[in-house]
């Protein structure tokens, strides 16, 4: 009886060994993860308005950047930014998810609502991971908040909203909020109108205090250097960009270091919504890079309103 009782039990654990391999299967990089590798669609999503609308702000507090801390307090947020334009699709960072997966390190993801379409199948796979993501709003195809129109900001924000809420649905998830509730400017570009309109809408303001990526880190020796100098740029309570849709490139590698030093300084990775709870926000009133007006020059690059369209995004 205690061979069949052994036997049993050694078939119980095989199954569980070979349903856990297959899961993590699902989780590996892929084909379709590829930057262009899905077909561009520049529709509009199938809900345009969310069922689940925000309580509008009680006051304009401007663009958060860093969050300042108590004395002995050594948290940071790093956040990942997954977006692209009306005119093309971008990649799925399945490389930078599964090592703050696997490693269980908390972190915020901005979604652009167009990316979420694209990489919807990812989508519903982060969505069941809520204890370590949480996602933001980040404009439906990435619309510069300084030069769309009020009805155009407001359809950026709020199609993003609904396709996060068709997903969320699909996904069959619970637990995480039914709509995102921080925002994240796509350049980091606002005015004072549009502040106004994204506190009416409610969200909140994520900026960041130090700017993590600085081009192609596919190079591991590239990677250390860069994570070296962007740890010393690193405070208690900053906020981190980087970015999670390929581009630029060698993100993972660059993030596994700056992970390690930050780990070995005694700093603790929390989600930006956490943050936000353990002290108070620093804002400024109009977003940048690293310092004021980097970003203007940006305006011009990517289409009349940041969507790659030659044509204004109304919404319509």
């Amino acid at each position: 009886m205690a061979v069949k009782k052994s036997g049993i039990l050694s078939l119980i654990l095989a199954v569980l060994i070979s349903v856990q391999a297959f899961a993590d299967d699902e989780w590996k990089p892929d084909s379709l993860d590829r930057r262009r590798a899905i077909p561009n669609n520049s529709n509009p999503p199938e809900r345009l308005m969310p069922l689940h609308k925000l309580k509008p702000l009680e006051n304009d507090e401007g663009v958060i950047r860093r969050v300042r801390l108590p004395d002995g307090v050594k948290a940071v947020s790093l956040t990942f930014d997954m977006c692209e334009l009306d005119t093309v699709t971008t990649g799925c960072d399945m490389e930078v998810i599964n090592f703050l997966r696997e490693r269980g390190i908390p972190a915020t993801l901005f979604m652009g609502g167009k990316w979420i379409r694209t990489h919807s199948r990812r989508v519903k796979q982060i969505m069941t991971e809520g204890g370590i993501f949480e996602i933001g709003n980040h404009n439906w195809s990435h619309g510069n908040c300084a030069l769309l129109s009020d009805e155009g900001l407001k359809a950026q924000v709020l199609w993003t909203q609904a396709e996060y809420e068709l997903l969320r649905e699909e996904a069959g998830v619970t637990d995480i909020p039914e709509v995102p509730e921080l925002f994240r400017l796509p350049y980091g570009r606002n005015s004072e109108k549009s502040l106004k309109t994204l506190a009416e809408l409610g969200m909140r303001v994520i900026q960041w205090d130090v700017a993590a990526e600085a081009g192609d880190n596919s190079d591991a020796r590239r990677a250390k250097r860069s994570a070296v100098k962007v740890a010393g740029m690193t405070r208690p309570g900053s906020i981190l960009l980087f970015h999670a849709n390929s581009v630029p490139k060698g993100t993972v590698n660059l993030l596994r270091e700056l992970v390690n030093i930050l780990e070995a300084q005694g700093y603790e990775f929390v989600k930006t919504s956490e943050l936000l709870g353990m002290g108070e926000a620093e804002t400024v009133r109009e977003g940048y890079f690293s310092r004021p007006k980097d970003n203007y020059i940006l305006d011009k690059k990517f289409g009349i309103d940041g969507t790659g369209r030659k044509s204004r995004f109304t919404g319509k």
